[in-house]
């Protein structure tokens, strides 16, 4: 077994250059560290064989699929998961996913995006960020959830930002790169932003922030609690609509 270590970020912010090291290693607090062996068991190979014909990168047609295969964890981030999925764009690969159960579909709304789960080429394989697949899908229902959970105020953190705040806008920034008392995130961190009146939230005034990015260096998005436990949920319930259609 081998684990995706984050080694380095560019100036420009560009996705991490990740080197294969045995799982011995110890991850750095930035990893986006994956348990994976950087090539498919034939047995896997066999029960996702690879898609022909690639249309495009992300809006190819997928097909249901079907797999008894139990999801991978990662031990830097014990809230993510990996299922092993076939796509026409990219053949075998890992959807990552906040739930342990397989998605319906390949492209279903509960996958962040996609790993490639073969490497090209002999002797020591190496793979990077930058082959991170983004799923549109994942962006817009994370999108209604946290606007929704800020709507029911199920997160501490940020009804006790609104009382700080009283007026103003207020950015919901991911909690894997927070930035100093005081300052503007990065724009790659920041989800969204929403009016603050009265120390209350405004919840329909929540504006998605276009550059924000669902993984970077830092690794791929980390929630607080009360909006990751209501992200969850809100997965939840889509699968269970996608898996009945």
């Amino acid at each position: 077994m081998y684990m995706l270590r984050t080694l380095s970020a560019s100036a420009t912010k560009r996705f991490a250059v990740c080197e294969i090291r045995p799982s011995s290693s110890l991850p750095c607090r930035r990893s986006f560290s994956v348990f994976i062996s950087t090539r498919i068991p034939s047995a896997h190979a066999a029960q996702h064989p690879r898609a022909a014909s690639p249309t495009s990168r992300t809006h190819a047609l997928f097909t249901r699929y079907s797999s008894s295969n139990s999801a991978i964890s990662d031990p830097s981030r014990p809230d993510l998961f990996y299922h092993l999925v076939s796509l026409p764009t990219i053949g075998s690969a890992y959807a990552i996913s906040f739930l342990t159960q397989p998605p319906p579909t390949p492209d279903s709304c509960s996958v962040m995006g996609w790993l490639p789960a073969e490497t090209a080429g002999e002797g020591d394989a190496e793979a990077g960020l930058n082959d991170f697949v983004e799923n549109p899908k994942f962006r817009a229902i994370m999108h209604k959830a946290i606007q929704t959970g800020l709507r029911e105020k199920v997160d501490d953190i940020w009804m006790n930002g609104a009382l700080q705040l009283q007026q103003g806008w207020m950015h919901i920034h991911d909690s894997r790169n927070l930035p100093a008392l005081g300052r503007i995130g990065d724009p790659d961190d920041i989800i969204a932003s929403v009016l603050v009146q009265d120390s209350k939230i405004l919840p329909e005034t929540y504006q998605p922030m276009p550059s924000y990015r669902l993984c970077t260096s830092d690794g791929p998005t980390l929630l607080t609690d009360g909006l990751a436990a209501k992200l969850k949920s809100v997965l939840q319930e889509a699968v269970a609509g996608e898996a009945s259609q």
